[in-house]
């Protein structure tokens, strides 16, 4: 390795002000849990080799190669993570890592973004697993800042579970938004250089100007898979050092004897800012909220009795692009439906992808603006968890995973046949059931595949069978609705490229139907009027407000309540006695369980629409158990008001 980059390794902490005086204090502790959603890690590399890293079991894949999206997630991770032995002084190398891979390699080694779905699992999977620190190198431009409603419902999750996400602004040098950055419960990142000054392909927003912070982004070492180092520019960079000292300051607490507070340490980053008032530039709107002060932080968090809170409240998020722009370009159209994409040319309306190497505009290259981008596309330079549940909910489809698959099963359905059009395909699969093995079924919500549903086991015949009843229902009865319970292991490709993970899934449980058939089993046949709109209401608003992944505790239970509707009828029953209508449902985590068990408490909330401001709320309450695979109902309905 080169003498200059040994040097600028060695010298991070001077180009940082107050990072040798936080590391004086601590190097980071395993309390603290770092989620990096890049590509995958180089774990081998000298710098990282110590480092404990761990890739989650449900989303690893294979081993990692030299492609764009694992030099990425290198750099990034070493900039995080990296051993102090090395040449590479990571920010908190004695911090605890958790590598979930959201961007893959394309066959030509280019990389590949992912879509907002898979954001948001790996979003839950890393709450899941612990992280009070999400670093997300990366994003999606958008015209509106509004973002798919799983990606919005997984961010407020991580909100509400007090988890810190650092996501970058991007790199189009524009006034422009970007997926997750402008959440406002988001820390947003742009970049600067060592005099404090915005780099030019950093992009600021009004948004940004309340929760984004700028960070030294040019010329940062990292590692390179196969034991090299090389510096990049980007605001991926900056947003990994934001990340590593806000894990710091987390330790921080912990050796003051508190308990880690991501708000707080959110709240201290902002509020400590060098802003234009204190450095003036020309366009103090490009500082964001101001640039990292991280001795502002430091004396914060230290101050005795210090808790401060972010008071802003969820909005909906926004994508990033990947280029220095001279000037503001016209912000395209977000599509109905979020698709994976590629590098390759797309139409003049899609988004730009986002680099960290700052070029002229007309070397932009687009993409489709569906795809979660990494902040950064020069990049030159386990242990196992335990099974993730799942229970969800959504629409049965197949896919053929290949063309090869997909031609010789119409050769076996006979000459003229269409593999496509799933009546035909049932029809095939009467006489040769062995061949409903040979696809991949798979599990959607809005169109959009979210799992692939594998049985295995001594029941995988009847798994298949079930399934292929299901399809058969959803065609010739109008079944809206399956539910999937099982476990996630590993990944399958499909024909469109797109990778989702696989469920392996269990009969107790799975079952379908309609909207109508649901309500008329759970109130008779002939039921009451207002108690079946009550239902419907209820059951309308988890497939569509509510609607999720069915990866955490509090999505499974209320998928589950969506499920075994018994509950709801006696509740709006109750309700329409009492001439209320339904205000909200919440998920609370159940204050008496069984032991060793995983409760959740299902909270509808009612009001009286003609007494608001006299007549006190009222709650009902049920409790759902998710520690099995199969959910189950526990205890009785609990009623109370509110004011």
């Amino acid at each position: 390795m080169s003498s200059t980059i040994t040097v600028a390794n060695t010298t991070i902490a001077s180009r940082i002000p107050g990072l040798q005086d936080l590391w004086d204090i601590t190097l980071g502790c395993e309390d603290v849990l770092i989620a990096i959603l890049d590509g995958e890690c180089d774990r081998t590399h000298p710098n990282l080799l110590a480092a404990n890293i761990t890739p989650p079991d449900v989303l690893r894949t294979n081993r990692p190669n030299h492609g764009a999206a694992v030099q990425h997630g290198t750099h990034v991770a070493s900039i995080i993570l990296g051993q102090h032995q090395g040449d590479i002084q990571g920010i908190a190398p004695q911090c605890r890592g958790l590598s979930i891979p959201i961007f893959t390699d394309g066959q030509d080694g280019s990389l590949t973004p992912c879509s907002q779905v898979d954001l948001a699992r790996a979003m839950l999977t890393a709450a899941n697993q612990g992280a009070q620190v999400i670093n997300i190198s990366g994003g999606q431009l958008t015209p509106s800042g509004e973002a798919d409603l799983l990606l919005t419902n997984a961010v407020r999750h991580c909100a509400d579970q007090n988890i810190l996400i650092v996501s970058a602004v991007g790199n189009d040098g524009c006034d422009c938004l970007h997926i997750p950055g402008a959440m406002p419960s988001v820390l947003a990142v742009g970049a600067m250089n060592g005099e404090g000054n915005p780099l030019g392909f950093s992009n600021w927003g009004k948004k940004y100007r309340t929760q984004g912070i700028l960070a030294l982004g040019q010329d940062i070492i990292g590692a390179v898979p196969g034991g090299e180092t090389a510096p990049q520019t980007g605001t991926s960079y900056a947003t990994a050092i934001v990340s590593g000292v806000a894990a710091l300051l987390l330790s921080l607490q912990v050796k003051q004897g508190q308990r880690p507070d991501p708000k707080a340490v959110k709240a201290a980053i902002l509020q400590s800012a060098i802003a234009c008032d204190d450095q003036p530039i020309e366009e103090c709107d490009r500082l964001l909220a101001g640039r990292l002060n991280i001795q502002g932080a430091l004396s914060i968090i230290r101050s005795p009795g210090t808790s401060m809170h972010e008071t802003t409240d969820l909005q909906t998020i926004h994508p990033i692009p990947d280029e220095a722009k001279a000037s503001p370009s016209p912000m395209p159209r977000q599509p109905a439906a979020i698709q994976a994409a590629s590098y390759s040319p797309a139409p003049a309306e899609a988004a730009v992808l986002e680099t960290d190497s700052p070029r002229s505009p007309q070397s932009l290259t687009q993409i489709s603006p569906s795809a979660i981008q990494p902040a950064a596309c020069s990049c030159e330079g386990g242990g196992g968890t335990p099974a993730q549940l799942v229970y969800a909910l959504g629409t049965l489809g197949y896919d053929f995973a290949t063309e090869a698959r997909r031609d010789s099963i119409q050769q076996h359905m006979g000459e003229g046949a269409n593999p496509n059009d799933p009546q035909q395909l049932l029809r095939h699969f009467n006489t040769d059931p062995w061949d409903a093995a040979d696809i991949l079924w798979t599990l959607s919500l809005d169109a959009t595949p979210i799992y692939v549903v594998m049985p295995q086991g001594a029941y995988a015949e009847r798994g298949f069978a079930r399934l292929l009843q299901f399809l058969r229902e959803q065609l010739e009865e109008g079944v809206e609705r399956v539910s999937i319970p099982g476990i996630i292991s590993g990944q399958a490709m499909l024909m469109s490229g797109q990778v989702v993970p696989v469920i392996l899934p269990t009969l107790r449980c799975m079952y379908s139907w309609t909207t109508s058939a649901l309500v008329e089993a759970v109130c008779g046949s002939e039921p009451d009027e207002a108690a079946a709109q009550g239902v419907t209401n209820f059951l309308e608003r988890v497939y569509y407000e509510l609607r999720n992944l069915g990866i955490t505790p509090q999505d499974r239970a209320i998928n589950y309540a969506a499920t075994n509707a018994f509950n709801i009828e006696r509740i709006f029953e109750s309700a329409m006695n009492e001439d209320i209508e339904l205000e909200s449902i919440d998920v609370e985590k159940s204050p008496l369980c069984r032991p060793g068990a995983d409760c959740w408490d299902v909270k509808l909330t009612f009001f009286h629409p003609q007494r608001v401001f006299e007549q006190a709320r009222k709650c009902y309450r049920f409790t759902v158990d998710v520690s099995d695979i199969c959910p189950v109902s526990v205890g009785r309905v609990r009623s109370w008001f509110v004011r």
